[in-house]
This record gives C-alpha cells, structure tokens and sequence, in this order.
C-alpha cells in the first residue's frame, strides 16, 4: 500500500493540533496560564500549516475522489459534507477563541474554548477517517486539480 505524502502530512498536523488543543485544555484546568497559551499557539500553527498544504494540494493538484466501493459512496460522501460542516465551524471557533484568548476577553473565551475543542477533536477525528477511507481503507479514486476542473486544462 502506497499512501501519498501531503495528505499523510497535513492529516498528522492535524492530529497533532487537536492532540495539542488537548494538552492546552489540561493545561488551563491546572491554572497554568502561560503554558496554554503557548500550547494553543502551537496547535494553532499545526491547524494553520494543515490548512496550507491542504489548500495548495487542492488547487494545484487537486481533490481525490473516493475509490471505494459505490456502495459507500453515498455514505462517504454525507459522512464528507458532515466533516466539512464540522471542519469550517472549527476553524471558525478556533479562531475566535485564539484571539479572543490572545486580547484577554476572557468571559467569551471561557465559554467559547470547551466548545471549540470538542468541535476541534471532532473535526480531527473524522478527518482521519475521511483520510483512512481515501488513502487506507481504499485506493483513492481520479484527483484532478481545481484548475483542470474548471478551466479543463
């Protein structure tokens, strides 16, 4: 089994920032301020690094389509939108919760950060099974790159 490399990448950094939200989590309910800060900081620079090559591999070389059986098809591709549903509303959290965090609103912040972490996990979490099943499970299927989709080049 051979699995392509920006998706194992980008997959692992995110892993790494909700593994890292967690420690941040652990970290505040022990009052250790500073360390959370930094803890959050770090995941999210992993979120970040995660979101860039996934955009630029997107664009430049494209989305790969599921190789599965198309029986599954239907079902990877609900299980696909819920993901995505999931992904966008964390990171929009997320970056809500780091800069409210960051210019101390913390009555926001505090209210905010345990639903972003769930929400974050979540998204971590399926976001390996939409990788497993792509890349693991099955072979994936065609890729084709945003441009080729829409230009036809």
């Amino acid at each position: 089994m051979s699995v392509p490399i920006l998706p194992t990448i980008s997959t692992v950094f995110i892993v790494i920032s909700a593994v890292l939200v967690a420690v941040g989590w652990g970290k505040i309910k022990k009052g250790q301020i500073d360390s959370h800060k930094k803890t959050m900081i770090a995941a999210a620079f992993f979120a970040v690094a995660f979101f860039i090559i996934y955009s630029s591999r997107t664009v430049f070389i494209g989305n790969t389509s599921f190789g599965g059986p198309q029986s599954l098809k239907l079902f990877y591709t609900i299980f696909l939108i819920f993901h995505i549903m999931l992904s966008t509303t964390g990171a929009v959290l997320g970056i809500i919760s780091l800069r409210s965090g960051l210019k101390d609103r913390l009555t926001i912040h505090k209210k905010l950060g345990p639903i972003t972490s769930i929400v974050w996990f979540g998204t971590g979490i399926t976001g390996v099974l939409v990788y497993l099943l792509l890349y693991v499970f099955y072979e994936g299927g065609e890729t084709t790159s945003l441009f080729k989709a829409i230009l036809g080049l």
